[in-house]
């Protein structure tokens, strides 16, 4: 995997687009949800993004910085493997490679995410603790979940 951080304006039209469709792909047709998924955050964000030999788009998360998306924290969001690479564990490379940049960026300060609830096991692996109580986010329940970092 061929690994890239990089800000909004960095991004080519190419990859943006990319990122789009599979955005679109997986939050939109694959879990059925009506939602704005351009919300006008990602020129404030990082964005790593994963790629194969071949140049395609397999896994690919956007960064915060303190209280750019919650107050008090950093954060990573928009966490997504390409539906047919999933097998091939991407998404623990790709979270990994985030937390890394997420304090490389941004420095060492807690990092919160809004998780799927049935993910909560996957990201409990990568030191992220759940908190407060459960919601639903676009028909999908969902958890808060705290990473510290010092």
């Amino acid at each position: 995997m061929n690994w890239k951080c990089l800000k909004f304006s960095e991004l080519a039209l190419n990859e943006l687009y990319e990122i789009l469709a599979l955005r679109s792909e997986v939050f939109v047709v694959e879990q059925n949800c009506v939602y704005q998924d351009i919300d006008f955050k990602d020129q404030k964000a990082f964005h790593i993004l994963g790629k194969n030999e071949d140049g395609k788009l397999l896994a690919y998360t956007r960064l915060f910085g303190l209280n750019e998306y919650f107050d008090g924290f950093t954060a990573i969001g928009r966490v997504i493997t390409h539906p047919e690479f999933r097998k091939y564990g991407f998404g623990g490379d790709l979270m990994q490679k985030s937390i890394e940049k997420c304090i490389e960026i941004y420095g060492e300060h807690p990092i919160k995410i809004g998780a799927q609830k049935h993910l909560t096991k996957f990201y409990g692996a990568l030191g992220f603790k759940e908190i407060g109580e459960d919601y639903m986010e676009d028909g999908i329940p969902h958890c808060i979940m705290i990473r510290e970092n010092n």
